[in-house]
């Protein structure tokens, strides 16, 4: 969100400046001013769709690798029999139940206005962290 204050901050003093530079031929300042402001916000709009989309890849990538560790834990749930079979299902049902918070808060980031952004992006860093803290207590508890 800095990149993104810097570069209304840019777009602002651009807007500014424009009039001082003078209309081009044909071309009224209000005019030239229109259309570089459009430009301008097409331009911050793509930038913010491409930092958007690079979140949600990251987020779709750090629950695939949550996906394989679960699948690991599976395996060794599969083995074992008992009290340690029964602990390991236990801890996988609350992994993932936390993996599907984290999913639906990835697609809540997908959907998320500009407005909104903040808000989604805080969501699915507390539901990650709340995986990734379940994850690393299964772990513990099956050293």
């Amino acid at each position: 969100m800095k990149r993104a204050t810097i570069l209304l901050a840019v777009i602002a003093a651009l807007v500014i400046a424009i009039p001082l530079s003078g209309p081009a031929i044909g071309e009224t300042t209000s005019d030239k001013l229109a259309k570089e402001t459009k430009e301008a916000m097409e331009a911050f709009k793509a930038y913010m769709v491409e930092k958007k989309n690079d979140a949600i890849e990251h987020g779709k990538v750090l629950l695939d690798k949550t996906d394989a560790e679960i699948d690991v834990l599976q395996a060794k749930a599969d083995e074992a029999s008992g009290d340690a079979k029964v602990a390991y299902q236990k801890e996988i049902e609350n992994l993932k139940q936390k993996r599907e918070v984290a999913a639906n808060k990835l697609d809540e980031l997908g959907d998320a206005s500009a407005d909104s952004w903040d808000d989604a992006k805080d969501g699915f860093t507390e539901a990650y962290k709340a995986l990734y803290d379940a994850y690393k207590e299964a772990l513990a508890n099956f050293k």
